[in-house]
């Protein structure tokens, strides 16, 4: 895995959105559907990705805390230390029923992935 940080330091959201996001052992899980950012710090928390369903019918998304991603260029997208099974068990919503980033969800969010 070839893994790299830009010689630019910031990256549009609109370039990250729709990248495709890998486990290890190079499987697809999914996509970047949006990125949630911290208001007060303007850091990025979490990448909020799509998986499962067909056609954006029964997609859930799921947030993953930003630090978990890792780009990789031989595969264009990035690489997360998760498998499908871990993520059938995560916090994730429905498209229309996002849920307030409140401090109780981010804890549920940051706890199931050991931050």
């Amino acid at each position: 895995m070839t893994t790299t940080t830009s010689i630019h330091d910031v990256i549009s959201s609109e370039r990250v959105e729709g990248t495709s996001v890998y486990n290890a052992g190079g499987d697809k899980l999914g996509t970047i559907d949006d990125l949630m950012i911290d208001k007060i710090s303007g850091q990025v928390r979490y990448a909020v990705m799509e998986f499962g369903g067909f056609l954006g019918i029964g997609t859930d998304r799921y947030p993953i805390p930003w630090d978990m991603l890792k780009y990789d260029t031989s595969q264009d997208g990035y690489v997360v230390p998760l498998d499908k099974a871990k993520l059938e068990g995560a916090p994730r919503y429905a498209t229309d029923d996002v849920p307030d980033y409140d401090e109780a969800y981010n804890s549920s969010v940051n706890k199931y992935y050991g931050f």
